[in-house]
């Protein structure tokens, strides 16, 4: 049963790999024991790195990723995320996907902010107006997972994708919100980032 709960808290996305990397792993230990370490590290990384854990979703708008905000300007605002957050990626509204575009693009350190880049973007479409998910491929993210169909309805907190190895989120709001965390605060998908106008009580 302990075994079940701890495959419920790795994304489904990494079981492919890991059953590779520990068949790899057995096979390389049957002939040299130390040849099979590296795999096995390999393998604790890779499940550490897809860790989807439970997240309470907080009011409002909620951060699409866990990571550091590095960019804030109007309505957008940008998650750098390092290999070491949570990558798993979350609706940061209730409503219906109207739109999924997916632009091919150079792969630049996910630290910097670069045009042209590999993206998808996914466009919600809410009660109060247009939400867009832009995830973005950093140069050791070779795959940008999404999870939602276009005309899928999908509630806040929603698993909506991921990206592997590295990667940078950004969540551009509607009109009428103002965001409620800063450059440099660190957040996690689910927490609160952005309520309406009339509701923020900050300066």
């Amino acid at each position: 049963m302990r075994s079940l709960r701890v495959l419920e808290l790795i994304e489904r996305s990494a079981f492919r790999i890991l059953a590779t990397l520990i068949a790899i792993s057995i096979v390389t230990a049957l002939f040299y024991c130390l040849l099979s370490i590296p795999f096995i590290l390999f393998s604790i990384f890779t499940a550490y790195f897809f860790r989807d854990p439970k997240r309470e979703i907080g009011i409002g708008v909620v951060s699409p990723a866990d990571g550091k905000i590095d960019y804030i300007d109007n309505r957008r605002m940008e998650i750098f995320m390092s290999p070491f957050d949570c990558h798993v990626n979350r609706s940061p509204v209730k409503g219906k996907v109207v739109g999924l575009i997916f632009r091919e693009g150079k792969l630049s350190p996910a630290y910097k902010r670069e045009s042209n880049v590999k993206m998808n973007e996914i466009i919600i479409e809410a009660e109060d107006g247009i939400y867009r998910v832009i995830q973005i491929a950093g140069i050791f993210a070779r795959r940008i997972l999404c999870f939602v169909k276009e005309g899928q309805n999908i509630e806040k907190g929603q698993k909506i994708g991921m990206i592997i190895f590295g990667s940078r989120v950004v969540l551009e709001l509607p009109k009428g919100y103002r965001f409620v965390k800063k450059i440099g605060d660190k957040v996690r998908a689910g927490e609160t980032v952005a309520v309406r106008n009339e509701d923020f009580q900050g300066s």
